[in-house]
């Protein structure tokens, strides 16, 4: 990573400023807000830094099984789109963690304790991720114990770099109901330098509001020749029909792609969480493991 990497997060610039938040007590624990947490990766940074005890509340059903022992003992707080008011409430915490799936009950959430949003915007991801850390320990004093994670994290990331055969070249798309979408990972993309092979002139980008999809077939995946496409599996994820691998090995085949290895992510991982510092860790090694 390079010093001059810059990445800005929606929440990034006010969550470095000092936190309003009362403090939160904790026997043999530094003081900090009480958060109750929506973003896995906010969630799992805290336990990571040691500060788990400050964390009161986070939505159970949406658990990645990675973090599932911090559902143990916590309250529910709802779905990741519909929080449960009146459970946040009587938590009564002092900073709320949230990113653009609660968007619509933002200002809800707001009328409860202080909500920040801590989505990561566009740039570079290891800057905004540092950041993120940082700004998450910061309350508590914790800033060096941040450092040296994100150090470790690093290193990390170059040994896994290191590791990768050269001019290596992958595809990253979403399966949604058996259909497959370009996805673009920061930790395959920027951290592990995976380039990606360029789009088929005659696959057109589709917008939906502000969001833009690029819907690809197998015939397009085989097309793009790619040395590894990985699937982030929304419907495992959320609970419904998971990908057909080897449908789709065998479309991939059939069009001339025999040769790509096809790898599904750990769909919750990957769809449910991710910017966090155990959840990137996480990352890396589904992606390493694979290859």
């Amino acid at each position: 990573m390079t010093n001059g990497w810059l990445r800005t997060a929606v929440m990034v610039g006010a969550c470095a400023a000092p936190m309003m938040a009362q403090a939160h007590d904790v026997e043999g624990e530094a003081h900090g807000p009480a958060v109750v947490s929506f973003d896995w990766g906010a969630a799992d940074t805290l336990a990571a830094l040691g500060l788990e005890e400050h964390l009161v509340g986070v939505p159970h059903q949406a658990a990645p099984a990675y973090v599932a022992a911090l559902a143990e003992g916590r309250a529910d707080v709802g779905g990741l789109k519909s929080p449960d008011l009146e459970a946040i409430a009587g938590l009564a915490p002092e900073l709320i963690l949230i990113t653009g799936r609660q968007s619509a009950s933002q200002g809800d959430l707001e009328a409860l304790a202080e909500t920040r949003d801590v989505t990561l915007a566009e740039g570079d991801y290891f800057a905004a991720l540092s950041d993120k850390v940082q700004a998450l320990a910061a309350p508590y004093g914790a800033e060096a114990q941040a450092s040296e994670r994100l150090a470790a994290l690093e290193a990390e990331i170059e040994a896994a770099r290191a590791s990768l055969a050269d001019d290596l070249k992958a595809v990253v798309v979403t399966h949604n109901d058996g259909g497959y979408s370009l996805r673009q990972e920061p930790v395959i993309g920027e951290l592990l330098g995976i380039d990606q092979p360029e789009v088929p002139a005659s696959v057109e980008p589709v917008s939906h509001g502000s969001r833009t999809f690029t819907s690809l077939a197998p015939a397009d995946i085989a097309a793009m020749a790619p040395d590894a496409l990985f699937v982030v599996d929304r419907s495992a994820a959320i609970g419904d029909t998971p990908l057909d691998l080897a449908g789709l090995e065998a479309a991939l085949a059939e069009a001339g792609g025999e040769t790509i290895d096809v790898t599904v992510l750990t769909p919750d991982l990957w769809y449910l969480s991710g910017d966090g510092l155990q959840s990137v860790h996480a990352q890396l090694g589904d992606v390493v493991d694979s290859l």
